[in-house]
């Protein structure tokens, strides 16, 4: 079975930096899209960012400019860049593959945005 490792995660004092990584502990063959979402205390998991098979990428409002989502291909493995970050930031993010079979998603990483 394969699953996703997720890394980066940690306390960051508000207008920080944090990258977090993601990469599947075997092979994952038809990836159409790699993407993180996160969940916040007392509310529903969303999505942050994707980046589709094409590199095409999708952003949630409320990062635009501030998150950046990226890709190695060759090691199948997606990042998310976060700067300038908030305290509504915080959250468990998660990582999140899409294939033309299953999906996969990571355990978890917490991020935490406070002084």
């Amino acid at each position: 079975q394969v699953q996703l490792v997720e890394s980066g995660g940690g306390l960051v004092q508000p207008g920080g930096s944090l990258r977090l990584s993601c990469a599947p502990s075997g092979s994952i063959f038809s990836i159409n899209y790699m993407g993180w979402y996160r969940q916040a205390p007392g509310k529903q998991r969303e999505l942050v960012a994707r980046i589709l098979s094409g590199g095409i990428t999708n952003y949630a409002d409320s990062v635009k400019g501030r998150f950046t989502i990226s890709r190695d291909n060759a090691k199948n493995t997606v990042y998310l860049q976060m700067n300038n970050l908030k305290p509504e930031d915080t959250a468990v993010y998660y990582c999140n593959v899409g294939t033309w079979g299953p999906d996969y998603w990571g355990q978890g990483t917490q991020v935490t945005v406070s002084s």
